[in-house]
């Protein structure tokens, strides 16, 4: 699949067209195909457009977002960290209106219904016919199709409502949808286990007759996240599976700590039984009610009927949903998790993402989700040449080791690395922004404080990443009263990012 992908690709790129349409680029590629295809866009002099579920890649590639949803097509200025920041302070501010709108037509209606049959009925019957036009328009259209007086646009022919019934559409009126419906991931461990996790000797990891690589020395201990990466076919997933207990090793040996239970997340669900109903999985995994295992489904959106479909007939996004269902109720202190968000939507991602950040066990992570592998891993162990090295440290501390050709912190689990200083995002592209001052004062003024916001920002967004980092390593340090200050931390500098985002936004609107 990623060869072909590539193929496909460099033909596309040699044509040269002035548009270029890209459909999940990224799938099937492994990162050295990724990290080429992001050069090679980057430097492209013409138009793309992408869809695309790699939050990494679009952080990278992308200078706009639109989000399709059901009924519209919203558009974002900046790369996706950007457009979350954006439809965060939307979400928010189309909750504050939608509770602004609603007490307005509750008032109105009390007004209503007081004069209906008194001295001032017409007055009264002419302001349930707007009422019941602008009750229609927030039920077709949400409430901000208020703010440019929309509901003049519905037809003057819509009956009005009696009072009671605007009284009971009022009550009704569905609130604004912050997201989509939401998988409730928990991931927990049921005891805690050994301190030490993973340790190997010596190993070598292949097929008989067909070894794949051996191995420097595994150290993997509780809260610690090894992210495994390397070409497609190098040998990752088989390395899960030796961890899974599923195959001997080669050569050497691999061994878990005392009371070490591994929950495993295999990429391709082979554990699925196609002939089984979703709820059938669930009951024979742990023995559970009926309601039990309709309610834990629920959690991963299999709600109503849709517990009763057959594995057979599910999306690739359903059987990994229904794989992370059955993960959960594992309750295991180490995760073997194989391309855990292939086929998830990036809502679902950045769920399964925050459930991870908080399991309390320790994780070997095979993915190509380079934001997933960035903001959980705390080693990295790359195969390479029939090789995998182990690196201690983060992500973003293996590219810039790898980038300067620096070998001397690579197979030194425990040394410490050389500190780097965090780099903020760049937000330069709000420099493209003019305000609109009513006088040459109110623009310098306005002038002004924007640079001190963009400053402020680059600031906190700086400390924010230095945060991620040191949580990475009191994570690492097995320093829960650290590790938990630093979060503490982390919320406080992102409710300040978002402060500082919002004042911003009024501005350069």
């Amino acid at each position: 699949g990623g060869q072909k992908t590539r193929v496909l690709l460099g033909r596309l790129l040699l044509e040269a067209p002035d548009l270029l349409i890209l459909d999940e680029p990224t799938n099937h590629l492994d990162v050295t195909a990724v990290e080429w295809l992001e050069r090679t866009l980057r430097a492209w002099n013409g138009t793309l457009l992408i869809v695309s579920h790699d939050r990494y890649f679009l952080d990278r590639i992308a200078s706009h977002i639109w989000e399709l949803s059901a009924t519209r097509l919203r558009r974002y200025k900046g790369n996706y960290t950007a457009y979350r920041r954006q439809r965060q302070l939307e979400w928010e501010r189309e909750e504050v209106l939608f509770q602004a709108e609603k007490a307005r037509l509750e008032n109105e209606l009390a007004f209503i219904r007081k004069n209906i049959a008194g001295g001032k009925s017409d007055i009264a019957k002419g302001k349930l016919k707007r009422l019941t036009r602008e009750i229609v328009l927030i039920e077709q259209a949400g409430v901000t199709a208020m703010q440019n007086q929309s509901w003049l646009k519905v037809g003057e022919r819509v009956r009005a409502f009696s009072v009671n019934e605007a009284e009971k559409r009022i009550r009704e009126l569905p609130a604004p949808a912050s997201r989509l419906p939401d998988m409730k991931v928990r991931l927990t461990a049921d005891e805690r286990g050994s301190e030490r996790v993973v340790t190997s000797k010596r190993l070598q990891i292949g097929w008989p007759g067909r070894p794949l690589f051996e191995a420097d020395d595994i150290h993997l201990e509780r809260l610690d996240c090894a992210a495994l990466i390397g070409p497609n076919g190098s040998g990752k997933s088989t390395l899960l599976r030796a961890l899974a207990g599923e195959i001997p090793p080669l050569r050497g040996k691999l061994r878990l700590g005392d009371e070490v239970r591994p929950g495993y997340f295999a990429q391709a669900h082979e554990q699925l039984n196609p002939a089984n109903r979703v709820i059938d999985e669930v009951l024979a995994h742990k023995a559970m009610s009926e309601t039990a295992a309709r309610n834990h489904l629920a959690r991963y959106l299999f709600r109503g009927d849709d517990a009763f479909k057959r594995v057979s007939s599910l999306s690739g996004g359903e059987r990994g949903r229904l794989a992370l269902a059955l993960l959960a109720l594992d309750e295991a202190n180490l995760l073997l998790l194989d391309e855990p968000t292939n086929h998830l939507d990036i809502p679902s991602q950045e769920i399964l993402q925050t459930a991870l950040e908080r399991y309390d066990g320790a994780i070997v992570l095979v993915s190509h989700d380079r934001y997933l592998v960035d903001r959980l891993a705390t080693q990295i162990w790359e195969i390479r040449d029939g090789r995998m090295r182990i690196f201690a440290g983060t992500y973003q501390e293996f590219l810039a080791a790898r980038e300067g050709g620096d070998t001397a912190v690579v197979s030194k689990v425990g040394l410490p690395t050389e500190e780097k200083e965090a780099e903020p995002v760049d937000i330069s592209w709000l420099e493209a922004f003019e305000p609109l001052p009513v006088s040459k004062k109110e623009k310098k003024k306005v002038g002004r404080r924007r640079h001190e916001l963009i400053e402020q920002i680059e600031e906190t967004e700086a400390w924010l990443a230095q945060l991620a980092y040191d949580i990475v390593r009191a994570r690492r340090a097995k320093d829960d009263a650290r590790w938990q200050e630093l979060r503490r931390e982390q919320a406080v500098a992102q409710v300040e990012l978002d402060a500082l985002s919002a004042e911003l936004d009024e501005i350069i609107r």
